[in-house]
């Protein structure tokens, strides 16, 4: 029995040979028939059933065949480089529809990576231009006996190191992402010491940026981070290193989005399996739009928001989330924006301890 992913549909190529074989039968028949009431010689009859066949195989094979010229000339167009031709028989009923659209919709995937290369590379060169050109600069006026080598311009040179250590490591996770699947190492933790230190370190972090920066759009200060973890002696089985790097990027999201002297929340609740975690990070900015919210865990997607809230509110790289995916499908667990009445609202669930088959 076929499944249904086989059966035979109407307009399928199999169909149309199989109502070729018919017609040609038919046609075969019905002229031996007229032979015998006409007397005609069978070499005529035969020869007129051959050029009918022919002329409805001709018509057949032709609908067939050109779809395929036009594909081979996307697959070709392609294979040089040029992923903005599509086949325009998407919307054939039978194979040679599905095939085309297939191969749109390899196309389409292909133009998508190839303009995620493109914005990789305009990304990382416009945020390494700016640290190396203002390290180079400090170090040149250090050299050239313009400025002396105080702490104040140590610090300034320190601050610009800081920053393209932040990118390297961005960049590294960029790349375990791209490289596959990466060793676990999960183990069983208190959820409240666990976030209140990624929540301090996240505050210190931030402190510090703005200490050490003279423009102030490194940092918000003005946001205050809260902790809400039920029960208080809550355990969770996870992988601390990539658990942190889903809190950091999320906290840093929704820092960088809330509204001057705004409130972001971490909230830590046991899950529906043993020693699972739901954790939901709220804060009080814009919110994200509906049309949006399948979009924001991809790479370079800074959202639709037309300038950042407050100072230091900057678009990042655009990076983080799709990073806190990763780190959250690594583990087995799910990531997605849930409806909020104010401000925008991440909801993670983590399986916990996977329990043996009986």
């Amino acid at each position: 029995m076929n499944g249904p992913g086989r059966r035979l549909r109407p307009f399928s190529i199999k169909a149309k040979l199989g109502t070729l074989v018919v017609i040609s039968v038919f046609i075969t028949t019905g002229l031996l028939i007229v032979a015998l009431r006409t007397r005609t010689e069978f070499r005529f009859i035969t020869v007129f059933s051959v050029i009918a066949t022919l002329l409805i195989t001709q018509f057949v094979a032709h609908g067939l065949t050109a779809p395929l010229d036009e594909m081979r000339a996307v697959a070709r167009s392609i294979s040089h480089g040029d992923y903005t031709t599509r086949v325009s028989g998407a919307g054939r009923r039978d194979e040679l529809g599905d095939l085309a659209q297939t191969i749109n919709r390899m196309a389409d995937d292909l133009e998508a990576q190839d303009r995620h290369r493109k914005e990789l590379v305009a990304n990382v060169s416009h945020e390494l231009r700016t640290p190396i050109a203002a390290l180079r600069a400090v170090l040149e006026n250090v050299v050239d006996g313009v400025s002396a080598a105080d702490p104040e311009t140590m610090r300034t040179a320190l601050r610009q190191t800081e920053r393209l250590g932040r990118l390297v490591e961005t960049l590294l996770d960029l790349s375990r992402l791209d490289n596959g699947v990466v060793a676990l190492k999960a183990r069983r933790f208190e959820v409240w010491p666990y976030l209140s230190g990624v929540l301090k370190e996240a505050g210190l972090a931030a402190s510090r940026r703005g200490l050490t920066s003279g423009s102030g759009n490194a940092s918000r200060l003005d946001v205050h981070l809260h902790l809400d973890v039920s029960p208080p002696e809550l355990t969770a089985h996870a992988d601390a290193e990539r658990l942190h790097q889903v809190v950091a990027n999320l906290i840093d999201n929704a820092v960088k989005h809330s509204p001057p002297h705004g409130r972001v929340t971490v909230l830590a609740r046991r899950g529906a399996h043993p020693e699972s975690l739901e954790l939901e990070v709220v804060d009080e900015g814009p919110g994200i739009p509906e049309a949006e919210r399948h979009r924001v865990f991809e790479r370079f997607n800074r959202g639709q928001v037309p300038s950042p809230h407050g100072p230091g509110s900057d678009g990042g790289t655009g990076l983080g989330l799709a990073i806190a995916r990763w780190a959250v499908e690594l583990h087995g667990g799910r990531i997605g924006v849930a409806e909020s009445a104010r401000g925008c609202r991440i909801q993670v669930t983590l399986p916990g301890a996977r329990q043996p088959r009986g």
